[in-house]
């Protein structure tokens, strides 16, 4: 929202210096982003306003005149080739030394004076380019007529621009009315009301146009006007200065009144050519399906059955709170006017913008929701400056169709709820003052309460408390007392999935895996490389509704593609290991309900190793070291783990496990199939980790599993099995590991792995490394011995393991 200082200050009186005043908006209305000084540029001694006196035509040049300007110090004489000068103007004169923009190049540049064609000039009339106003160097700058012969032009036309970002329920705020309210609360002046006076004859309104309402629902009000006699021209000079500091462009007084109206109250309105409208009747009603119109941008704009059309006799001539249609624009052959003010649904308005991908000002304002009785108000200050800048005679009355009409909001307050939120007991007649200043009806009921009634413009009001939030921010935070925080904090709800989330985050980062962010959209292309097409539930994600990009159209079922996206990109310019994890939401669709947004850990490695100095060596890394993260991840958190082979779409055969924790399935690590790598210009192995946190935190222990080091020493040994080939590792660790002899512990690793020479057929051979160790005493080679046979005997009978080289 763009907002004049000197527009503010024909509201309402400020005592402030600028920065005071952003302070005291930021504090209590609106983050003021910045500020622009429009004319602090202008040398106040060089550049001042001047009234052309005299004309007379150059005697060297047919297109240059010489012209004699006052300013208010003596007359003097200027060559200008300007078409639009004429005596009587006020205008910006320039004297040498004078710093301007070039009204060629653009580029700034002194003034210096020389003979133009055989005559002295002693100064410079100036255009808006020369001013760095506008682009326009058409013609001279004309000031008003009651610019001040002499004064510096930096006090005349010099502002103070803010830029401010306001908040999605103070549609008001999107008005300078709406900050006059706010400035003249904070400073206690009165404020001064645009005035809304005008006239009116003739044929009444309501004979001249008829409104119906057919949607409701959609729109809850509709006023019109009929203004007759209008001639199309230029708007006043003070009004396109201010359009265009707002950021809009002049067009013609009719356009420009309705554009300037909407700035100063912050209810859009929309002018229709009435000759133009077809059986001089407006309709509010849902657009058929399929049904089209061309708008004021040219475009041929489909329309659907849940947007809201304003039709005449013969169709559509607008999209309601959006953009009206080029076949009842507003021309230079207009010469009726019908003038629409209306009130639409606020969700409607942003549906349709978005679906149509059309942002206007005017759907800016009605998508946060303003007050239906602001029609009214803007439709008089419109019809006051049509009479005025028009010449246009208004028909008697106007017409307005309120079927969302609803009874005035009173809100009960008690004295104690306002020291309740605030802490502070603020007295009647500072609440009384606060909420009449702001608008608001305020009746203290005794003993001990407020009777409210928030006015029109502010919907946002609904409860006790946003009336407090209203005292407070006015009264001023920096006047409430600061205190310590009285009773006991609440007892903290416990987070299980978050915290596990935290917490996997920092292992996965501590075993050198960097995180990664991706899109949660993705499209069905991208989906297809990495899921299986007999998967029905992933093939079938949620799609959007109104997508940016067409690689952007549906919910991800699957992190696997975006994350080997990721590493694609990144392994083009790293060296060595690349180890990527992201931690995310898939969205597994669900029928007649939101998707179920599971969060997974998905991570990716490949490259080679690091050497001992930090340096890329030649091993690559492979299956182990992938499974060796899952391993520390769930020791970590203290879940065991058990792992058991698996195939899968994507997944290199022999070279991807299931990870387990007793019946509970945790995710899978994996090598990535080199075709599926090759899909993203992967040609490396890369190894795949996804656990399903979800899954993981049901299985996590209460407490971690503890016991104390023993105080005694370890005896290691390493033994050589004999299996069957087909038997995984894993499952003669998982034995090996939960036997137990007396207070004897056993842990046990596998160092290696051979089939070959000297192993039968059908068998290999896996070296365990061994490790026994007692709490209460030092162990002999009789307790070591008569635990391996113990275990040996438990091998054979549930494996057929028998012990190699025996």
């Amino acid at each position: 929202m763009k907002l004049s200082l000197n527009w503010l200050r024909e509201l309402t009186d400020i005592p402030w210096p600028v920065p005071e005043l952003a302070r005291r908006l930021i504090d209590a209305t609106a983050e003021v982003e910045s500020w622009e000084t429009i004319g602090a540029q202008w040398d106040p001694e060089r550049i001042r306003v001047a009234e052309v006196v005299a004309i007379e035509p150059h005697p060297n040049a047919d297109r240059l005149r010489l012209a004699t300007v006052d300013t208010g110090s003596g007359q003097q004489q200027v060559v200008c080739g300007a078409p639009n000068l004429a005596v009587g103007q006020k205008v910006a004169f320039a004297t040498e030394g004078a710093m301007l923009r070039d009204g060629h190049s653009g580029e700034p540049a002194k003034l210096k004076l020389r003979p133009i064609r055989g005559v002295d000039s002693a100064g410079m009339v100036l255009s808006e380019k020369e001013l760095g106003i506008s682009d326009d160097h058409e013609g001279i700058l004309v000031l008003p007529p009651d610019a001040v012969n002499g004064r510096a032009l930096s006090e005349q036309l010099g502002d103070i621009v803010f830029d401010i970002s306001t908040w999605a329920n103070r549609a008001d705020l999107l008005g300078v009315l709406g900050f006059g309210r706010e400035v003249s609360a904070l400073t206690g002046n009165p404020l001064r009301e645009p005035d809304r006076t005008h006239g009116g004859g003739g044929t009444p309104a309501s004979e001249r146009i008829s409104v119906t309402i057919e949607a409701p629902d959609l729109c809850r009000r509709f006023t019109a006007a009929v203004v007759e006699g209008v001639t199309i021209g230029p708007s006043p000079e003070w009004m396109q200065e201010r359009l265009k500091k707002h950021g809009m462009r002049p067009i013609n007084n009719v356009v420009d009144i309705t554009n300037y109206v909407m700035i100063e109250t912050g209810q859009p309105l929309h002018a229709f050519d009435y000759d133009l409208v077809r059986g001089k009747q407006i309709v509010a009603r849902r657009a058929a399906p399929g049904e089209h119109l061309v708008t004021l941008d040219g475009i041929d704009r489909e329309l659907d059955g849940e947007m809201l059309v304003i039709c005449d006799g013969g169709g559509p001539v607008g999209i309601a709170g959006v953009m009206g249609g080029g076949n009842s624009e507003v021309s230079e052959n207009t010469r009726n006017v019908l003038l629409e003010v209306a009130n639409f649904r606020a969700g409607s308005i942003r549906r349709t913008s978005t679906k149509l991908k059309l942002r206007t000002e005017a759907s800016l304002r009605f998508e946060k929701g303003l007050g239906a009785e602001m029609a009214e108000y803007a439709q008089h200050r419109a019809l006051h400056l049509f009479e005025q800048l028009t010449g246009g005679t208004i028909a008697e009355g106007i017409v307005d169709v309120f079927p969302g009409k609803e009874p005035p909001r009173t809100i009960v307050l008690p004295a104690e709820r306002i020291e309740q939120v605030l802490g502070i007991a603020i007295p009647t007649e500072d609440v009384r003052r606060i909420l009449t200043d702001l608008g608001f009806v305020c009746h203290f009921v005794p003993p001990a309460k407020y009777s409210v009634q928030p006015p029109y413009w502010r919907p946002d009001v609904l409860i006790p408390d946003d009336v407090i939030e209203d005292i407070g921010r006015i009264y001023g935070y920096e006047n409430l007392p600061a205190t310590m925080l009285r009773g006991s904090l609440p007892a903290p709800e416990p987070r299980p999935l978050e915290e596990l989330r935290e917490r996997v985050r920092d292992l996965a980062a501590g075993l050198g895996f960097q995180e990664i962010i991706t899109y949660t959209l993705t499209d069905k292309a991208r989906l297809g490389r990495v899921v299986d097409s007999s998967d029905a539930l992933r093939n079938d994600p949620l799609g959007v509704v109104n997508p940016v990009a067409a690689q952007h159209q549906y919910l991800r079922t699957s992190l696997r593609s975006t994350a080997l996206e990721t590493y694609a990109s990144n392994r083009r310019h790293h060296e060595g290991p690349l180890r990527l994890f992201e931690i995310g939401f898939e969205y597994l669709p669900v029928e007649a309900d939101l998707p179920h947004e599971r969060t997974m850990f998905c991570a990716l490695a490949g490259g080679t190793r690091d050497n001992r100095w930090g340096r890329p060596a030649s091993e690559q890394l492979d299956f182990y070291d992938a499974k060796g993260a899952v391993e520390a991840i769930l020791g970590a958190c203290g879940v065991p783990a058990e792992y058991r082979p698996v195939t899968g779409f994507g997944l290199l055969t022999g070279h991807a496990a299931e990870v387990f924790s007793g019946k509970e399935r945790l995710g899978l690590v994996a090598q990535v199939h080199p075709e599926t790598a090759a899909q993203f210009d992967i040609d490396e192995p890369v190894f795949l980790i996804e656990l399903s946190l979800e899954d993981l935190v049901r299985v996590l222990p209460d407490l971690p599993d503890y016991s104390p080091p023993s105080r005694f020493p370890a005896v290691n040994q390493d033994i050589a099995l004999l299996v069957d080939a087909a038997l995984p590792a894993g499952r003669v660790l998982q034995i090996v590991r939960s036997h137990k002899s007396g207070s004897i512990s056993l842990v046990a690793s596998v160092f290696d792995e051979y089939k070959g020479k000297g192993v039968p057929d059908g068998q290999k051979s896996l070296a365990l490394h061994l490790t026994y160790q007692a709490m209460d005493r030092t162990l002999t080679d009789e307790d070591v011995s008569r635990v391996q046979g113990g275990l040996m005997k438990r091998l054979e009978k549930e494996l057929g393991a028998s012990q190699r080289g025996v």
